[in-house]
């Protein structure tokens, strides 16, 4: 009798610990409930795709398939981009429709070929949770509704930010020995005038605001207009958002299309993009005549490029390699 009373209070004391656990690990801010938002499939019509699904966590918020899978298996138009590094962008998609983050948001989940749920229906089953109804009205003192769902989920985006990288341990903490002496040849011929990337690629991420084109339109078999689709202007075929370079290594295949799966595809077609893209229309002038880049000195910029790899993410860029 006494055993089976020992027993009985061992499984309360279990009972209780897992209640406090539950407790403890329940959102208690936007980004906590945006995160656990972004990884559950309540806001896909199917109940079988999250955020997560194509923003994988350990490939830096990307995809590693040139064009994502949505609800039923559907195609998507375009790669799925990083979700990280948002926080100093000014505009969000490749084409740049949505201003914000709050905007960028609710986007994917009404996207027919991605989650494919209405937001009225989002929000629906989010009142009639109530686990989510609860953790709202903690939170945001009320219902769950279009705004403050994405103001949780923009929230968990803002905290995904990286500037911990071999190349950030090198020029913020002179350790020299934090980067190759490839990579600071192929930091030094990025910021040079051979190469030049830093046009287009500067300041905490490696990015910019403006919108380029790579020469990635030909209006034949390379048919995405890209920004021109949202402005409808002429000059805007087939440009599209400069990306930010953090964690560029771990995040393939690469453009809006998927169309290169290494970093060195991605070298090569900037070193000469007629040889790729031989009748692009409204390629930026930047790109007018080849780089005429040396082996030594491709393997330079990719060596360079890999060490903007936040130390998170090192275990998973050695499984790359």
């Amino acid at each position: 009798m006494k055993k089976l009373y020992h027993l009985a209070g061992l499984a309360g004391i279990v009972l209780f610990l897992s209640q406090n656990a539950f407790i403890s690990s329940e959102p208690k801010t936007p980004a906590e409930l945006g995160r656990k938002l972004f990884f559950d499939p309540i806001l896909s019509k199917t109940k079988k795709i999250s955020c997560a699904s194509c923003h994988k966590e350990e490939f830096a918020f990307a995809d590693t398939s040139a064009l994502s899978l949505g609800v039923r298996h559907q195609i998507g138009l375009r790669n799925t981009p990083s979700a990280m590094n948002m926080k100093l962008q000014v505009a969000f998609f490749w084409d740049g429709r949505a201003n914000t983050l709050e905007e960028q948001a609710l986007m994917p989940i009404e996207n027919k070929l991605e989650m494919d749920l209405p937001i009225k229906t989002a929000v629906w089953r989010l009142n009639n949770s109530r686990t989510y109804s609860a953790i709202f009205q903690n939170i945001f003192h009320e219902a769950p509704n279009a705004q403050n769902l994405a103001k949780a989920l923009a929230e968990f985006e803002r905290t995904l930010e990286t500037s911990d990288s071999p190349l950030d341990d090198w020029l913020l903490n002179d350790n020299e020995m934090a980067v190759s002496a490839s990579a600071k040849r192929g930091y030094a011929l990025f910021n040079g005038k051979k190469a030049n990337c830093v046009q287009c690629h500067f300041g905490a991420d490696f990015n910019n605001v403006e919108f380029r084109s790579i020469g990635l339109y030909d209006g034949k078999m390379l048919r995405d207009s890209g920004r021109a689709a949202i402005t409808k202007k002429i000059s805007d075929i087939g440009k599209f958002k400069i990306s930010a370079l953090r964690n560029v290594a771990i995040t393939a295949p690469y453009m809006h299309n998927g169309m290169f799966k290494t970093l060195r595809q991605v070298i090569d077609y900037y070193n000469d993009p007629d040889k790729i893209v031989p009748h692009a229309i409204g390629r930026d002038s930047l790109l007018s005549s080849p780089l005429n880049l040396t082996e030594q000195e491709k393997t330079d910029l990719e060596n360079f490029m890999i060490a903007l790899t936040d130390k998170r993410f090192q275990k998973k860029l050695k499984k790359a390699k």
